[in-house]
């Protein structure tokens, strides 16, 4: 066998037209799959977008639970109203200047003129009891949910003493359910819609809850809502998770410690101090924290890690609700978090409780003596 001689020269000469041939394919081809590739996400996009609105049951969710939570409010501060937002509170100086610069905006400003006065006081405090009421059912929210966002906001920022920061975003919320369809489930909405005609006068419909627009439209608008909440969510978290990993309590781990044993806020000192006598349990809680919440946008994205961040997430929420007494802060951010909860997820919760609710029914003793009277009666069938 002879042996070839390689001309490096051929070689290097070959090996340049090769990388020459790829790039001119890159050149006239490479533009064509990307913008094809481009056009492809933004296809995605859009029937992602005007398909169907996503997240039905989540928002239907996030609705019940904001009504429950301002209803709650409401009641707990029921026989201290005067001296919470009425003229009794006028030491603050809130009713006579307001830090909040609602309470001076039209139609905000309502809700702060009837706060002036203690009958004004209780015409507000009644109609937000019963409008939490029919944002819980579902009830008429074309109308009563405009109402109950105006009057909330105006009424929530009308003394800066009482809020916290999820004020922000429940007005944020109840700003983008506006847009939304949050009636689609669990509503007398929903039921009313089922059993009325979609045809007919603007009145007609409107009176109805019927559509009055194109379907794509009211879809983009819902899918565009949800967007911008997933966004403002993610924002919270991840700026929150920033803002704590500055300071040396995150960073070392014994922030969490500091928070259960802060008299001004814990509610369970006893039980608190159980909690964090630990010190691996605290640096694990501290640094997890942040973890989670730098980490949520991300765990969205698929099901397995969404699943474990969504139960970090409310189990952070529910720990500030009973140790920092902030109950109706943490009801609204989980509240929000419900949107997250695909509705194939829901509807499997729903078959599972109706499952459960059929096999826990007591079967009345004449059917079961029915049931054995025909097992006896009936000719025993001989199989060849």
């Amino acid at each position: 066998m002879s042996d070839k001689k390689v001309d490096p020269a051929l070689t290097l000469k070959q090996m340049s037209a090769s990388i020459a041939n790829i790039a001119h394919s890159a050149a006239v081809q490479g533009p064509k799959h990307l913008f094809g590739a481009i056009s492809g996400v933004i296809q995605q996009a859009a029937d992602w977008l005007m398909d169907a609105k996503r997240a039905q049951y989540g928002l239907a969710v996030t609705r019940i639970v904001l009504g429950l939570m301002a209803l709650s409010m409401l009641m707990a501060n029921f026989s201290t109203r005067y001296y919470t937002f009425g003229n009794a509170s006028r030491w603050t100086g809130d009713l006579a200047n307001p830090v909040s610069d609602f309470p001076t905006i039209f139609p905000f400003s309502i809700a702060h003129s009837l706060l002036q006065s203690n009958f004004g006081l209780n015409v507000l405090y009644f109609s937000l009891m019963v409008l939490a009421v029919t944002l819980i059912l579902g009830w008429r929210l074309r109308i009563t949910l405009p109402v109950f966002f105006v009057l909330w906001v105006g009424f929530i920022e009308s003394q800066d003493m009482v809020g916290d920061q999820s004020d922000n975003i429940v007005r944020m919320t109840l700003l983008g359910m506006l847009f939304a369809d949050s009636g689609l489930r669990w509503s007398l909405d929903a039921r009313r819609r089922s059993n009325v005609s979609v045809n007919g006068s603007i009145i007609v419909r409107l009176n109805n809850g019927a559509p009055i627009f194109p379907s794509w439209l009211t879809n983009l608008a819902h899918n565009l809502v949800l967007v911008v909440l997933t966004c403002q969510v993610c924002f919270v978290y991840v700026s929150g998770a920033l803002y704590k990993s500055a300071g040396d309590p995150w960073k070392q781990g014994y922030a969490i410690y500091d928070t259960l044993n802060v008299l001004q806020f814990s509610t369970w000192p006893e039980l608190a101090s159980v909690l964090s006598i630990w010190a691996p349990s605290v640096a694990a809680l501290s640094i997890g924290t942040i973890v989670v919440q730098v980490a949520f946008p991300g765990a969205l994205l698929h099901r397995w890690t969404r699943i474990p961040a969504m139960l970090a997430i409310f189990g952070f929420h529910l720990g500030i609700a009973l140790f920092m007494g902030l109950p109706w802060f943490s009801l609204s951010m989980i509240a929000i978090d419900f949107i997250f909860i695909r509705d194939v997820t829901w509807r499997r919760i729903i078959s599972w409780v109706k499952r459960s609710a059929h096999s826990r029914v007591p079967i009345p003793e004449d059917a079961l003596e029915a049931t054995e009277l025909e097992q006896v009666e009936k000719p025993e069938t001989i199989r060849v």
